[in-house]
């Protein structure tokens, strides 16, 4: 089975949902395909003033969340009126570059969420996310800042962004993270807005445990018999 995580680089309720993503990978290992793609938010979705923001952050990450610290509103430019499409274009073009893992878009939103870095103006992702890139230690090839800077300016970039944040839409949600799981057995969920494991995990089970038990029945009875 497959779990489909949609996200935007600069939302909190993503930043909050991380550890769960990270938690249902492990987990999951060699049993479910991970995957996660990009659903930009619209420019109406992002707080109005830098006092809203830090509104938000004190509901979702002190009232809800109970987390021992407070994001950073500092990456906020009220000039741009929401448009914050630069990190996820660079994310998003980082694939080109064999970074198909998490770690450049966390990159990104840790230092715009955590340190306040205005990621929203193009080269400033870029340098954040070739800076990322350097130090992974994964021996995958190091970004060109150029080359990087480059391909997220690119038309086949913000193509499969525009495709990927369409998509999000088609499964009729609006809140981000959300998580879409299929299975081999034609099974669907789709979770909007929640960032609490159980719920997923819940789900997952089941969805394995149908598919296992399809699987199952298919070896003592074989296929369904033609009309």
């Amino acid at each position: 089975m497959k779990v489909t995580y949609y996200l935007e680089v600069l939302s909190s309720w993503c930043h909050w949902a991380e550890p769960v993503w990270t938690e249902l990978k492990r987990s999951y290992a060699g049993r479910v395909e991970f995957e996660w793609r990009i659903a930009l938010m619209n420019p109406g979705d992002f707080p109005g003033s830098q006092a809203q923001c830090d509104w938000f952050y004190r509901r979702s990450g002190g009232t809800v969340m109970h987390s021992p610290y407070m994001l950073n509103s500092g990456w906020f430019e009220a000039e741009r009126k929401g448009r914050y499409e630069a990190p996820n274009l660079v994310a998003e073009a980082a694939r080109d570059f064999g970074f198909n893992g998490d770690e450049i878009r966390l990159a990104l939103a840790h230092a715009a969420l955590r340190e306040g870095q205005k990621i929203g103006d193009l080269a400033t992702a870029v340098k954040v996310a070739a800076k990322a890139a350097h130090s992974t230690g994964s021996g995958q090839a190091k970004i060109d800042p150029k080359k990087l800077l480059k391909a997220a300016e690119s038309n086949v970039v913000k193509d499969r962004v525009a495709t990927s944040t369409a998509d999000f839409h088609a499964h009729q949600i609006n809140q981000r993270p959300a998580f879409v799981l299929t299975d081999p057995i034609g099974d669907k969920a789709v979770f909007s807005g929640l960032v609490r494991i159980e719920p997923l995990a819940a789900t997952i089970d089941a969805m394995l445990a149908d598919s296992a038990a399809y699987a199952a029945h298919l070896t003592h009875h074989g296929a369904v018999p033609k009309v």
